[in-house]
C-alpha cells in the first residue's frame, strides 16, 4: 500500500508517530504527557485563554486549510491533546470505549479554538509592511547624503586650478653659480692712516672676489673663503684722515652688491573709533654702504712727531749720540716715544749712558725683535703693499746677510704701479728717504718689521 504525502490529511490513529494512552491522566500529568517534562501547565492554559479571548464560544470557528509546510512539535502536540479529550468525553456519554470513534483531523475546529493560519497571515503582512517602511526611510537616507556628497562642479580640476600660492611658500633654488654678495657690515669701523689694520666681511661666494680697494686705493687680500673675506687696509697720507670707501669686484670686474638690512616698524592704526584695524608691520630698508674712516693713531703720530722733529736736530739732552752709526740709536728712541717699555733685552740707561746691543746695533735689533712675535712681524720686500707709516727698515747694503742701516716709515703711498715707501732717521739723516731711490743708489736689498 502507497503511503500517503507527509503533509496529507492523515487522522492522528493511523499515523506512525501515535501511541494510545495508557490511562486518562489529569491535572499536570496530562500536560506532561503531551507536551513533555518542559512544557509549564500555566503557559499553556494563558495560551487558551488567549484564543478564547479573541475568538467568541458561539461562533465557531471556520476550517482553515491545511498548512503546506510542517507544523512544529507545540502545535502536534496541542492536536494529540485534543483528540485525546474529545475521545475520553465520547467514551463518557456514548459508552464507548476510548478511542472507539473516527478521529478528527487536525486543521477540524475544536471546540472554540480557530486555527492559528490566520493570525500568522496578519503577522506576516504586519512584518511585511514594518520593513517596507523601514527599506524606504533608509533608501531616502542614502539618496540624501549621496546628494550631499556630489561635486558641486562638474569639473572639480577647474577649481584646483583657480588655486594661487604664496610666493613665500615656493622655494626657489638658488643658482649654481651665484655672484659673490656682502651680508654684514665691516669688522671695525676706523682705522689708522698708517692701513696694515685687517678688516672682516661675511658673506657668500668671498673666495670669488678678485679686488679690494679702500678709497680708491687697492687693498691685500689676507684671507678668503666662502663665507669671509680678510683684508689689510691700506696706508694714507696723513693728509687723508676721513672716511673712505670700501668696494669689491670680482674677477671680471663686476662689483660685489652689498646686502641692505631691513628693519621692522611699529604695527600702525588704519582708522580710529571702533571700527579701526591695526595695520600689519612694515619694513623699512636700511641702505649700508660699506666705508672706512681713517684716523690717526696716537701712538704712531707720536713716533712719527719725533723722528720729524729731531731728524736733523739730535735730542743728544736725553739721549747719547753715536758718531757715524747713530740709526738704531735714533730708531730706539723713536720706539719709546711710541710707547715701549725697556726690558732687560733691549734698554738704555741715562744716568750711565750704558745700553744693550739690541739698541744700537741694527743686526742685533733685528735679532731681538725676532723673540717679541708680539710687538713686531718681520716681512721681506715682496710684502711692502703691507707696510706702514711707523714700521722700521732695515738695509743690507752688501749682501752679507747682517743690517747695516736701520729707520723709521714716515710715508706710505700705494699706487696701480705699487707701493712706495719713505724713511727718516740718522747716519743717512732724512726725514722722507725714498726707499727706492735708496736701493737704486746703495744697492743691497731691504726688509721690514711690521709693528703691532
Amino acid at each position: 500500500m502507497r503511503k500517503p504525502p507527509k503533509n496529507s490529511i492523515t487522522p492522528a490513529r493511523s499515523r506512525s508517530t501515535y501511541r494510545a494512552p495508557s490511562a486518562s491522566p489529569t491535572g499536570d500529568a496530562a500536560v506532561r504527557s503531551v507536551f513533555g517534562p518542559a512544557v509549564d501547565r500555566a503557559a499553556l492554559e494563558a495560551g487558551f485563554d488567549e484564543a478564547s479571548a479573541a475568538a467568541p464560544s458561539a461562533a465557531p470557528a471556520e476550517p482553515a486549510a491545511a498548512d503546506d509546510g510542517e507544523r512544529s512539535p507545540a502545535g502536534e502536540g496541542l492536536d494529540a491533546a485534543s483528540d485525546a479529550t474529545t475521545e475520553a468525553e465520547a467514551a463518557t456519554a456514548g459508552g464507548h470505549r476510548p478511542g472507539a470513534h473516527r478521529p478528527r483531523h487536525r486543521a477540524a475546529p475544536i471546540g472554540n479554538r480557530r486555527a492559528g493560519g490566520g493570525r500568522g497571515i496578519r503577522r506576516l503582512a504586519a512584518l511585511s509592511g514594518a520593513s517596507a517602511i523601514l527599506g524606504a526611510t533608509a533608501l531616502g537616507a542614502v539618496s540624501a547624503v549621496g546628494s550631499s556628497l556630489e561635486p558641486a562642479s562638474a569639473e572639480p580640476w577647474a577649481a584646483i586650478d583657480t588655486i594661487s600660492a604664496d610666493p613665500r611658500d615656493v622655494l626657489t633654488p638658488a643658482p649654481a653659480d651665484a655672484d659673490p654678495v656682502v651680508t654684514s657690515g665691516l669688522s671695525v669701523a676706523s682705522v689708522p692712516f698708517t692701513g696694515g689694520a685687517q678688516v672682516t666681511v661675511q658673506g657668500e661666494q668671498l673666495d670669488e672676489v678678485a679686488a679690494v680697494t679702500v678709497g680708491g686705493v687697492p687693498a691685500q687680500i689676507v684671507a678668503a673663503d666662502d663665507a669671509q673675506l680678510t683684508f689689510a687696509v691700506p696706508a694714507v697720507a696723513d693728509t687723508s684722515l676721513g672716511s673712505a670707501a670700501v668696494a669689491l669686484t670680482d674677477a671680471s670686474g663686476k662689483a660685489v652688491q652689498t646686502e641692505q638690512p631691513k628693519r621692522a616698524s611699529l604695527a600702525s592704526l588704519t582708522s580710529t573709533g571702533p571700527a579701526a584695524t591695526l595695520a600689519a608691520p612694515t619694513t623699512i630698508e636700511v641702505p649700508q654702504a660699506l666705508s672706512l674712516t681713517y684716523t690717526s693713531d696716537p701712538r704712531i703720530d707720536a713716533q712719527r712727531d719725533y723722528v720729524l722733529a729731531y731728524w736733523s736736530d739730535y735730542n743728544s739732552g736725553a739721549y747719547q749720540v753715536i758718531s757715524g752709526n747713530d740709526c738704531a740709536n735714533f730708531t730706539s728712541q723713536s720706539l719709546v716715544a711710541r710707547g715701549w717699555a725697556m726690558d732687560d733685552g733691549w734698554y738704555y740707561d741715562a744716568a750711565t749712558g750704558q745700553s744693550s746691543a739690541s739698541w744700537t746695533s741694527s743686526t742685533a735689533m733685528r735679532d731681538w725683535l725676532l723673540t717679541r712675535p708680539d710687538l713686531a712681524t718681520p716681512l721681506d720686500d715682496s710684502q711692502r703693499s703691507l707696510v706702514k707709516v711707523g714700521d722700521i727698515a732695515q738695509f743690507d747694503w752688501d749682501g752679507s746677510g747682517d743690517r747695516d742701516h736701520t729707520a723709521v716709515v714716515t710715508r706710505v703711498e700705494r699706487t696701480e704701479a705699487g707701493t712706495r715707501v719713505w724713511v727718516g732717521g740718522h747716519t743717512k739723516d732724512a726725514d722722507y728717504w725714498d726707499v727706492d731711490e735708496a736701493l737704486a743708489s746703495g744697492g743691497g736689498t731691504v726688509s721690514w718689521f711690521s709693528l703691532k
